[in-house]
């Protein structure tokens, strides 16, 4: 057996300790929101192997009923019988000895795992549930000991490449290379630069459409967790990874993929206004506000069962590991095609640790994967592995959130009634960004109040039309309906939606 990864031990020493959260953070915004989910969605907790420090690093589902969990400690374990109102695993350890494996994905009988120092792939050649085979995919980018050196791997995209999020050395400054980087791996290992730019990543996935999306967390030049769009040779904010652009070995990795080098942003700005200065850098889709969305932006999932988790075909589901909760996103294209725009919703909360990997099941169930080592979450627990199955009772909610030219369009997961939705009263919208800086983080500022003119509703009852005066390019615009009633006499179950508007339809 050929071993080229770094034990267990190692990986759990270069791991803090967990830091405590304040009583009011344990409890937040989201406190009592999981018993009114819990009408609409059931969570069931799964049994882990006994005895096994199980925190979260990755999903991947090897069969119908057969899910495979990979583990911060460097673990990979197979269970047999994942699904169903109380399921009952039976669990098998596949292959241990490795380095935080943040990402999982198979191909032709391997299992390829993306490490802190590489991606590996498995192989079991007996049958007996064991790999027995363990080869080095490619380790081109590097680590140095910090605790940050996180590298999340996505499953292969349609043209057969993993690709690969690495997070800054200390999250702060690029010391190894490809550190702040995206790349795509190849199945044999060949290696192709996508993107730079990225902070501290907390998790990659795809779209309906197939496209890379990844979230990073609130630090330098983040002024708040986000979700960007993987958009190839786009630069996605924080300078420090570009120095590799003058490294010989990149110059050829990327002399016929047309990514540039992009000139350095100012600090104390703000990225809208950077952005139409340095044509590669783009701005995040979506902001997920902090810490209001929450601390710790993480895992993607796609739902794309046809509506078998409920009314919310196609979007993003994006866990929060400091919040234990998971948010709902509605994406559309900007009105040049060049980026995508949207919105945030709140969606469950109540998980029992740190959200961190999230995976769809066959039977369209969403598996859960969490972890609070590092930064504690509210949850309280050390790890956790659960299960979200819609019931099929339909909550009352935003459905999506559309940008007008003059304001915005509401959609509803049902008919709403039309007296308290075509009020304009019923709405309060406030506005804001950040300041795109060096430093750490950012508060919110150039904060407004966009004036809701009217609010019509649409003859089906499904939709409303809100006209709004002060909209601004490159805010958050955070929008509450509390005073909206279904036509069941029925309030939202989430009344609050927080878009980010990277373009305005002309």
């Amino acid at each position: 057996m050929k071993f080229t990864t770094l034990p267990s031990l190692l990986c759990a020493a270069l791991l803090p300790l967990a830091i405590s959260l304040s009583a009011a953070e344990k409890k937040g915004p989201a406190s009592g929101a999981a018993e009114r989910e819990a009408e609409f969605y059931q969570l069931v907790t799964l049994p882990t192997p006994p005895g096994v420090q199980f925190e979260a690093g990755a999903l991947l589902f090897l069969g119908p009923d057969k899910l495979a969990c990979s583990t911060r400690i460097g673990d990979i374990w197979v269970a047999e019988g994942v699904l169903g109102a109380a399921p009952q695993p039976k669990w098998k350890l596949f292959a241990s000895g490795l380095h935080e494996v943040l990402g999982l994905a198979t191909r032709d009988g391997w299992i390829y795992a993306t490490q802190r120092g590489e991606i590996s792939r498995l192989k079991d050649t007996n049958g007996d549930g064991r790999a027995d085979i363990v080869e080095t995919v490619t380790d081109i980018w590097g680590i140095n000991g910090d605790y940050h050196e996180y590298a999340f791997g996505s499953k292969f995209d349609r043209n057969g490449d993993i690709w690969v999020v690495l997070c800054l050395t200390g999250s702060f400054s690029s010391s190894n290379p490809y550190r702040g980087w995206c790349v795509r791996v190849s199945a044999d290992g060949k290696v192709t630069p996508a993107n730079s730019g990225i902070r501290s990543p907390g998790g990659i996935g795809f779209n309906a459409l197939g496209e890379v999306f990844y979230t990073d967390n609130q630090g330098p030049w983040n002024g708040a967790c986000k979700l960007h769009w993987l958009k190839p040779g786009a630069f996605m904010g924080h300078p420090d990874g570009n120095r590799w652009f003058d490294d010989p070995a990149t110059k050829a990795a990327i002399a016929k993929t047309g990514l540039k080098k992009p000139e350095t942003p100012k600090s104390g700005g703000r990225l809208y206004d950077e952005a139409r200065r340095i044509p590669e850098l783009l701005p995040p889709s979506v902001y997920f506000p902090y810490p209001q969305m929450g601390q710790s932006a993480s895992g993607i999932a796609c739902d794309v069962s046809g509506g078998k988790f409920g009314p919310f075909k196609e979007q993003l589901f994006v866990g929060d590991q400091s919040h234990s909760t998971v948010m709902r996103v509605f994406l559309e294209k900007t009105p040049d095609g060049q980026n995508y725009q949207g919105a945030c919703f709140p969606f469950k909360a109540g998980f029992g640790s740190g959200a961190l990997g999230l995976e769809f099941s066959s039977d369209a169930s969403l598996f859960v994967f969490g972890t609070d080592r590092g930064w504690g979450a509210r949850g309280g627990k050390p790890f956790a592995l659960e299960r979200l199955a819609w019931n099929g009772k339909t909550p009352f909610e935003i459905h999506e959130m559309h940008a007008r030219p003059d304001g915005f369009e509401l959609t509803f997961t049902e008919p709403v009634d039309a007296a308290t939705a075509g009020d304009a009263a019923s709405y309060v919208m406030t506005d804001y960004i950040y300041i795109y800086q060096s430093a750490y983080g950012s508060p919110e500022v150039d904060k407004g109040t966009p004036k809701i003119v009217s609010a019509k509703v649409a003859t089906d009852g499904r939709s409303v039309r809100l006209k709004v005066e002060g909209l601004v390019e490159g805010h958050v615009h955070e929008l509450h309906c509390a005073g909206v009633k279904s036509a069941k006499g029925r309030p939202l179950l989430h009344d609050a939606a927080y878009y980010t508007l990277n373009q305005r339809p002309r």
